[in-house]
């Protein structure tokens, strides 16, 4: 069972048809029980980093969450569901994110480019397992004003170019993210949750 976390952020219905259709029998679920019971876990997020911080310190779910990451339960982060990784970002000052990555989200410096970034946008990968099956430079489908930066650059699993080359995935052990929407993406996007599900 895959456990899509309800804390009142994020597209939880197209997320969860998306990795129901690769063959994930997923649960939209803020159950503590549901949680560590899953096989895996997928982290939606959409809006400010502090919003989602706020909402999901409000379900209780964060300590057993960072458990389950901490004993090896694979988890796919999406969007600000990435975000929530790092420390902290600067869109919400002085709230701290889930800490599981060191690094800080910042602002895109996009130049003359519009913010937020919305639309389709190539990815560069390298041989990250969430991108298996997938070659050449894919488009992935974009809607963000900040991005991840890792203080261990190992992790980055994928980038983007908009303005500056932004963080588009990040991959650590089973800490999987990415900051586009797979479930929006077409099936280069499908092909993704297909391979998470499959891990």
């Amino acid at each position: 069972m895959i456990i899509l976390i309800d804390y009142g952020v994020g597209n939880l219905y197209s997320v969860a048809k998306a990795a129901s259709f690769v063959g994930g029998d997923v649960k939209i679920s803020r159950s503590i029980d549901d949680l560590k019971r899953a096989e895996k876990i997928i982290l939606p997020g959409v809006g400010a980093f502090g919003d989602c911080m706020k909402n999901l310190s409000a379900t209780g779910l964060i300590p057993a969450l960072k458990q389950e990451i901490s004993n090896g339960k694979k988890i796919l982060g999406i969007c600000v569901g990435l975000q929530i990784l790092f420390a902290g970002s600067d869109e919400s000052s002085g709230v701290d994110g889930l800490k599981i990555f060191g690094g800080r989200v910042k602002k895109i410096r996009a130049g003359d480019l519009k913010i937020p970034h919305m639309g389709w946008n190539c990815v560069t990968f390298g041989g990250s397992k969430l991108f298996a099956g997938l070659s050449g430079a894919p488009y992935f489908y974009f809607v963000h004003s900040y991005h991840a930066l890792s203080e261990d650059k190992k992790i980055i699993a994928a980038t983007t170019d908009y303005g500056e080359k932004i963080t588009a995935a990040v991959e650590f052990e089973n800490i999987f993210a990415t900051q586009f929407h797979p479930e929006k993406s077409g099936d280069v996007g499908l092909q993704v949750l297909k391979n998470f599900v499959e891990l």
